[in-house]
Formats: C-alpha cells, sequence, structure tokens
C-alpha cells in the first residue's frame, strides 16, 4: 500500500532513532485529524442522530395502534345492565360501543378486548424478539464488511418500508409477524447511530455526540402523541403511514450526504481514508513548528494497516474476539446483566402508560417530555465518573417504581409523578450507559459488543408487554418487577472498571495492554499505601 503524503516509510524508525521522536499510535492520528470540530461535522452528527427519530416512533407506537379503547353504553334503558363499571367481556356486543372508530387499535379492529395477555403483548413482543434476532445477524456486519453508515441506511430503509407494509394485515397474527420484521430492521439503527457518531470525533466531543442521538430519539418519541392524537378518529394504519414515509425519505439523503467513521475506513486499509489523516497531522505538527521538515515527520507516523479479505467465516469473527479474551467476556457479561435491568425500565415504563388511569395523549407527553431534562443531565455529567452516576439513577427509577404499586389508585397525581420520575432516571441511567459501553471496548469490537449489549436490553424488553397487560389488573407485574429488577441489576457495576476520560482504543491487544498498565498502577498504588500505612 503505497500513501501519497511525501514520506519515506522505509526510513521512518531510523528517522526517529535519529530524532528520538516517538511513533504515533494510529489512535493518536485519529484524535488528531479529528481535533477540529466544526460546523459540517456537527451538521453530519445531526443527519446519523435523525435515524434515532424514526427509531423511536416504531419504539413506541404500540402505545397507541395496540392500546385499549375506551366504550361507552348504546343500551340505557331500565332493563340493561350495561354501566361504566361493567365487565365489558360479560356484557351482550349490542350494549355496547367504543368511543372512537372502531378500527383505531388493533383492539377494537379486530375484536381481541377479551383476549388473553398473551395474544394482546403478542405483537409488541415480537417486535422485540425480532431486534433481539436482528442484533445477532446485522451487528457484526458493521464491523466488518458494511461498516457502519451502509448498516444504517440499510436497516432504517428496511424497517420504514416494512412499517408501510404493515397495514395490509388481516388479523393479529399477520401483525405480529410484520412487528418482528420492524423489530428484526431497527435493531441496529441504535448501535450504529451511536458508534458512527462518537467514532466521528475526538475524546473531547465525544460524549457531546451521544446526547445529539438521545436528543432525537426524544423528539421522535415526542412527536408520537401528537400524530396519535391528530390520527385520534381514524384508523391505526394511519399512524404507520405518517411515520413510514419520512423514514424512507430519511434514508435516499443519508446515502448521499452521511459519511463512513475514519476510525472503521482505518481498520479496513482504506487508502484514500489515511492518506487524509496523515496530511491533516502533517499540516497540524507543521503549523504547531514541531516538524519544518517532511522526511523528519514521517518518523512519527507508524505504517498504513494492511487490509485483509474478509471470508463469509470471518463476518463474525469478532464476536469470537470479545469471547476469546477473558477480561473482555467478564465485561460482557456484566454489562448485558446491566442492560437487562435497564432496558426492561426504559422501554417498560412508556408502554405502561395507559395503566395509569390518565389520559394517554398527555401521559405519552409527559413521559416524553422526561427524556429532556435527562438529556441536560448527561451533558452536566460528562464530566463525572460514570458507574456512580448510573448507580444513582437507576435506584432512584426503582425506588419510584416500587413506590407506584404502593400508592395504587390512593393519590392518582402522585402515582404519574413517581412514574415519570422513574422514567427520567432510568432515562438517565441507560443513556449514560450506552456511552459507558462504548468507552469500555476497542473499536475493532466495539458495534459488536455494543449491539450485543442492546440485544440483552431487547431480551428484558421481550417480557415488558406481557407485564404491563397482567398490570392492568395489578400494578405489582408491571412497575413492582421493573423497580426490582433495575436495583438488582446494578450489582454487576463491580465487576466494571471506571472510563471516564479515557482515550478509546482500537484493537484488543491495545486494550489488554492499556488494562495490563493500570492494573499494575493501581497494584503499586496499594503497595505504597501500605508501606506508608507501616
Amino acid at each position: 500500500m503505497e500513501i501519497s503524503v511525501q514520506i519515506n516509510v522505509t526510513d521512518s524508525h531510523s528517522n526517529a532513532d535519529k530524532q528520538n521522536k516517538p511513533v504515533l499510535s494510529w489512535d493518536e492520528i485519529i484524535e488528531k485529524s479529528l481535533s477540529n470540530f466544526g460546523w459540517m461535522d456537527f451538521l453530519q452528527a445531526i443527519l446519523v442522530a435523525i435515524s434515532m427519530f424514526f427509531d423511536a416512533q416504531q419504539s413506541f407506537i404500540s402505545i397507541y395502534t395496540d392500546n385499549y379503547p375506551k366504550w361507552h353504553c348504546t343500551n340505557t334503558t331500565t332493563n340493561s345492565t350495561c354501566s361504566s363499571s361493567s365487565d365489558i367481556c360479560k356484557l351482550p356486543r349490542s350494549s355496547w360501543s367504543w368511543d372512537t372508530h372502531p378500527s383505531n387499535t388493533i383492539i377494537s379492529q379486530w375484536n381481541l378486548e377479551c383476549a388473553s395477555t398473551f395474544l394482546t403483548g403478542l405483537p409488541q413482543s415480537s417486535f422485540f424478539v425480532g431486534s433481539l434476532l436482528g442484533s445477532s445477524i446485522l451487528a457484526a456486519l458493521a464491523d466488518s464488511s458494511l461498516g457502519r453508515k451502509n448498516m444504517l441506511i440499510v436497516s432504517c430503509l428496511s424497517m420504514s418500508i416494512t412499517s408501510m407494509l404493515i397495514i395490509l394485515s388481516t388479523n393479529v397474527w399477520i401483525y405480529s409477524a410484520m412487528k418482528f420484521l420492524i423489530g428484526f430492521w431497527r435493531s441496529s439503527i441504535g448501535t450504529c447511530a451511536l458508534v458512527l457518531l462518537t467514532e466521528k470525533v475526538n475524546v473531547e466531543w465525544r460524549f457531546r455526540a451521544g446526547i445529539v442521538e438521545y436528543f432525537m430519539f426524544t423528539i421522535g418519541y415526542m412527536s408520537l402523541p401528537g400524530f396519535a392524537y391528530i390520527n385520534r378518529n381514524s384508523s391505526w394504519k394511519s399512524l404507520y403511514r405518517w411515520s413510514s414515509i419520512p423514514g424512507i425519505i430519511y434514508s435516499i439523503i443519508a446515502y448521499f450526504f452521511v459519511t463512513e467513521s475514519p476510525r472503521w475506513l482505518v481498520m479496513q486499509g482504506n487508502e484514500k481514508e489515511i492518506s487524509k489523516m496523515l496530511k491533516m497531522v502533517s499540516s497540524q505538527e507543521t503549523a504547531d513548528g514541531n516538524n519544518n521538515n517532511n522526511c523528519n515527520l514521517a518518523s512519527s507516523f507508524p505504517k498504513p494497516p494492511i487490509k485483509e479479505k474478509v471470508s463469509i467465516f470471518q463476518l463474525y469473527s469478532s464476536i469470537g474476539e470479545l469471547f476469546h479474551k477473558r477480561w473482555a467476556l467478564k465485561r460482557m457479561i456484566s454489562v448485558m446483566i446491566l442492560g437487562i435491568g435497564l432496558g426492561m425500565v426504559y422501554y417498560g415504563m412508556p408502554l405502561a402508560v395507559g395503566n395509569l388511569g390518565f389520559n394517554i395523549y398527555l401521559a405519552g407527553v409527559f413521559s416524553a417530555s422526561m427524556e429532556i431534562p435527562s438529556c441536560v443531565a448527561i451533558y452536566f455529567l460528562e464530566n463525572y465518573r460514570r458507574k456512580p452516576s448510573i448507580l444513582v439513577f437507576s435506584i432512584l427509577s426503582g425506588i419510584c417504581c416500587v413506590m407506584c404499586v404502593v400508592l395504587e389508585h390512593r393519590v392518582p397525581a402522585g402515582k404519574v409523578v413517581l412514574a415519570m420520575v422513574a422514567f427520567f432516571g432510568a432515562c438517565t441511567a441507560y443513556d449514560l450507559f450506552l456511552i459507558y459501553v462504548i468507552e469500555l471496548f476497542p473499536t475493532r469490537v466495539r458495534n459488536t459488543a455494543t449491539s450485543l449489549v442492546r440485544q440483552a436490553v431487547v431480551f428484558g424488553c421481550i417480557f415488558c408487554p406481557f407485564l404491563v397487560s397482567a398490570g392492568r389488573k395489578n400494578n405489582i407485574f408491571s412497575y413492582g418487577v421493573f423497580g426490582v429488577v433495575i436495583m438488582l441489576s446494578n450489582i454487576t457495576l463491580l465487576y466494571l472498571p471506571e472510563t471516564k476520560g479515557i482515550v478509546l482504543c482500537d484493537t484488543m491487544e491495545e486494550q489488554e495492554k492499556k488494562e495490563i498498565a493500570l492494573s499494575d498502577d493501581m497494584h503499586q498504588h496499594e503497595i505504597t499505601g501500605n508501606v506508608s500505612v507501616q
């Protein structure tokens, strides 16, 4: 591979010896090339993050499409047994009617008002099962052959097209199958967007870039109550149309204007991107007065990485690398357990807003609005340690969930407030957790590791629709379970390292060396402390 940067790679090591100048690592070169964050970089971040707008809509659209609509009695004669407190399943169908359009939700369209908890929770549960399977199949492709950008566009476009086709469903079984496909395609959107955002900026902007993604997800979630309210007297199919068509348009625009992750391109041995980065670093060092000779400047650069041909058997090699190292396996198990607890509350609380006994549109707005203070909190938490921050907000969420069960129907307004605070705590902890995971693993396996964590999150979510459905009769099955699970899952933080302020590594070997060095420093510090005490 030849890099046209007016440098002599062959003599780089001899020059380094003469100048006593250390050779820069590729991580340092990438950080230098990304040091200037301008308006074009900001627009790129916004364009990538918009994908989360559509991801949020598809994640929570069932709050309105799968909801139990309100009903009223139509037979008001003296002999009628119908009343507002009657069991709808024990009344003649002619004695009551839905308050809204007969096909406003799938419950009213397909007469599922008396169906089992399993059947009513099946569509959204299928969505999460699809997400779980999709994460397994699609994630590694973003690390190996397709890259972050292409995987993001393929996922968003396929999700939107499937969402458009779901209106052709004629029963709950076909509808559930289509929800499975929507979940399958959207599974890699969040992972690719977050990884792409954080890899396109240096360490100084990494945390803020993650906030852009969360903000777009919040906007997407907040838009749903408005769309649902506008279509409150229409079929549930209208809501899917409103959310799918813009997603298709966005995917086409993103294909032409979104750029790929420079870290991934370098790892793939992309000559054009490597040349660009070396030139940028060369000009920066020359401008700083560190080097005035291009030949001497070569001594600060490593040999360019060589792109290897990837076979079909190597596409998922990043998964094997993750579980080959003991330290990586320990981290994966810990973060996956933590992800189950955080994800169950983060996705379960919005799905349960219909159980609050409050206006579902206002409840949706209040719930979504909690994402905004969560984003603000994350911005101010940038310089704080990750582990204590996640723990504090998780415990806050868990306590508020349990209090919702204690209050039950005694103080309805208090229950709504507690539910919103619980969701705020879960949002903040979850968003911090995703950035934390990014910092725990090197570039080579980062997308795969993040995706496996999201799989764990989705695994916990599979049970949420059934818990929410059962929680309509007793909140202990929804809010009670949510509170206990999120608090217990934080025990795994004891087995994870702190990552505040670290520089991202590119390979497993770099990460392992850093871990060994950190462990030796801690061990030396303990010995020094013991000697001082003695």
